[in-house]
């Protein structure tokens, strides 16, 4: 039987939001709630990839486990890469799930689904996605995702492509991309070996690399939002809805 394993990126160096992962949500720090989410799917072992002490040190005070990285990386799949090459001799995988380390809304139940639709079609790489409105479509920091099927009927599809706006509300099957990603961990080897391709660095999204390079992407639906932090006013708004329900 296939096995799984959870590993968190993180760094404090975020261009928009230096060391967000640190910063508090209900007496707990951002990475402190995304590592516990993980847990709680009970899908398998979850680590916490960085090259900060401080954020291993974070993970310390709540007994998690961490693997230390280089500080710098391109992208925080290269992150999940070498933290997989550290532990690959101790630790039994088929597949790597990369959970974002700024996702303290994501829903164990998804994890939980992600992982069974991953092994069910035995994908190379899938992710989630959520319904939103057509309003949204403009909107850059929501990462969109384009299938060929509508995956809230069909409940997982082939992506088409990524983008982050939309001009036109006609197309059809767009959703909002949800900050996470399995692996098999050959197609995760191969994925990192790849030169980062134009489509890329052009929007900043690096499953493009992938698609670019013939990889397929599977997604799965969820009724449930996950709201990731970037930005102050994403933090605000996330503290509110964690401490006040609101």
């Amino acid at each position: 039987m296939s096995k799984t394993i959870i590993i968190i990126p993180s760094r404090l160096s975020a261009t928009r939001l230096p060391k967000k992962p640190l910063l508090k949500i209900n007496n707990l720090s951002v990475i402190q709630h995304v590592y516990k989410r993980a847990k709680e799917s009970g899908v398998g072992k979850v680590y916490v990839a960085t090259g900060d002490k401080e954020i291993a040190e974070d993970i310390k005070k709540i007994n998690g486990e961490y693997i230390l990285t280089k500080k710098k990386h391109k992208t925080g799949t290269d992150r999940i890469y070498e933290a997989y090459t550290k532990i690959k001799k101790k630790v039994d995988c088929n597949y790597i799930i990369n959970l974002q380390g700024d996702e303290p809304f994501i829903n164990p139940k998804d994890i939980i689904n992600l992982n069974k639709s991953t092994l069910k079609k035995k994908s190379d790489i899938c992710t989630i996605a959520t319904k939103i409105n057509k309003n949204q479509f403009l909107d850059e920091s929501i990462v969109k995702v384009i299938t060929e099927d509508n995956i809230m009927k069909k409940k997982i599809s082939k992506t088409k492509t990524f983008l982050r706006n939309y001009e036109t509300s006609k197309k059809k099957n767009i959703y909002g991309h949800i900050g996470i990603y399995q692996y098999k961990t050959s197609i995760l080897k191969q994925f990192v070996n790849l030169r980062q391709s134009n489509k890329e660095l052009m929007y900043r999204l690096e499953q493009l690399r992938a698609i670019d390079n013939g990889i397929s992407i599977d997604v799965v639906y969820t009724k449930n939002k996950s709201l990731g932090i970037d930005t102050v006013k994403d933090y605000v708004e996330i503290k509110k809805i964690m401490e006040y329900k609101i």
